[in-house]
């Protein structure tokens, strides 16, 4: 194995650049994310559980009429931190206004990251996640869990700059709702 392959001509500090660089080049389909404080996570591809919750999610904003070129799966969102940003890709991202172009995005314009938990990211999603996401100031966090229900927990930004927990429910449940009684228009 070359030395390459196993890391070690990792840089000291990894940029979002660097990060970008890391996810156009890899063929298997693994996100690159870093934390502000600089850990690099690399993260499987979804599998297609995952991918059709987030299809389904999708399909109910859409259906709902939230604007198509509003909700977007995988995109980048710079975390800023004291020390510099990290970079991170929720699985789906709705926006109170289009998109600019760009790699990674600022989160001032985020209405709603979700995350879909699966085995082995728990801990980063449901804990880790929040406090960047929280202090990023995104208004919602949603984690949709793995158990049989698929619990959604959602999370609202409060006054003092954290989460505090709104709801769970069942995916099923919420997908039965309207949009509107979870999000502002």
């Amino acid at each position: 194995m070359s030395a390459e392959a196993v890391g070690l001509y990792m840089p000291a500090e990894i940029s979002l650049d660097d990060l970008a660089a890391m996810i156009s080049a890899d063929t298997h389909g693994r996100r690159y994310e870093t934390s502000p404080e600089g850990v690099l996570y690399v993260v499987p591809p979804p599998d297609s559980e995952h991918a059709v919750i987030a299809s389904r999610l999708m399909a109910w904003l859409l259906a709902a009429g939230w604007p198509a070129d509003q909700i977007t799966q995988a995109v980048g969102i710079r975390i800023p931190g004291p020390d510099g940003d990290g970079g991170r890709i929720p699985d789906l991202t709705v926006w109170s206004k289009p998109l600019p172009p760009a790699v990674w995005l600022a989160p001032a314009d985020i209405a709603l990251a979700v995350e879909i938990v699966s085995r082995g990211s728990e801990a980063i999603d449901q804990v880790v996640k929040v406090a960047e996401y929280a202090r990023a100031g995104i208004p919602q966090y949603w984690t949709v869990a793995g158990d049989a229900a698929r619990t959604v927990t959602q999370f609202r930004l409060t006054d003092s700059d954290l989460y505090a927990t709104v709801a769970q429910l069942p995916l099923a449940q919420l997908l039965e709702s309207a949009p509107g009684d979870h999000l502002p228009a």
